[in-house]
């Protein structure tokens, strides 16, 4: 087999030594596309003119979107501000003056900033206790950050938690748990995840969760009270 396939590649190399040294050979060819060319200009030029445009599409919409993004998060300084002293109401629907994180994700779809806002906005809404409204937002969030997308997969865990849908809760606590584990965030997430699983009436899932803090974590602010949960448990469940 091996040789067949060795005569096969020289037979190639040698009939493209003999289309080189065959000069005759070679304007044939030529000659041959260039009268392609003349007979379908009107297909290939309308092939190059779409190939032209679709470019300048990708172009445009690249540059358009960067331009879109720089003005949002500008614009959105001043909500972040509101945000950050609590200033809610300012913060959501804007002062009159700046636009809120609402003003934003309208304005802007599709740009940083307005992802960004998703965050904001669901993290307000959760601390007023709309929990639909946080899960809304916080879903329509994505990052690629070391703990901010760990963080809102808590905060969705967090609303479905209090809407009394365990399950969605369950599984949000185990994507952040399981998001790039560290040993600031991890051991919370996985102490969230615990009491989920209690709640759900799965005690041996959630001394697992407990265990992992216990043996992974074990110098966590958590790893004391896991422990002592974990004891808790395995109790109950032998009885």
């Amino acid at each position: 087999m091996a040789k067949k396939v060795t005569r096969a590649k020289k037979a190639q190399v040698e009939k493209g030594n003999e289309l080189l040294e065959n000069p005759e050979e070679i304007a044939d060819r030529l000659q041959r596309g260039e009268l392609f060319i003349k007979k379908n200009s009107k297909i290939v030029g309308g092939a190059i003119i779409a190939l032209i445009l679709v470019i300048a599409g990708i172009l445009y919409f690249q540059i358009d979107r960067q331009n879109k993004n720089k003005t949002a998060q500008a614009e959105m300084f001043q909500a972040v501000y509101y945000y950050e002293q609590d200033s809610l109401e300012f913060a959501i629907n804007g002062d009159g003056s700046n636009p809120g994180f609402l003003d934003i994700i309208n304005r802007y779809k599709g740009t940083d900033a307005a992802n960004l806002s998703h965050y904001y906005l669901g993290s307000i809404y959760l601390s007023e206790r709309e929990f639909q409204k946080a899960v809304d937002h916080l879903e329509k969030f994505s990052s690629d950050d070391y703990f901010v997308q760990a963080k809102a997969y808590a905060l969705i865990g967090d609303a479905y938690f209090e809407l009394k849908n365990i399950d969605k809760a369950i599984s949000n606590y185990d994507k952040a748990a399981k998001y790039r584990p560290n040993k600031f965030f991890t051991p919370r997430y996985l102490m969230k995840l615990a009491v989920a699983y209690e709640e759900a009436g799965q005690l041996n899932k959630a001394i697992e969760a407990y265990g992992r803090i216990e043996q992974e974590y074990f110098e966590s602010y958590e790893f004391t009270a896991a422990r002592k949960h974990k004891a808790r448990l395995e109790g109950l469940a032998s009885n």
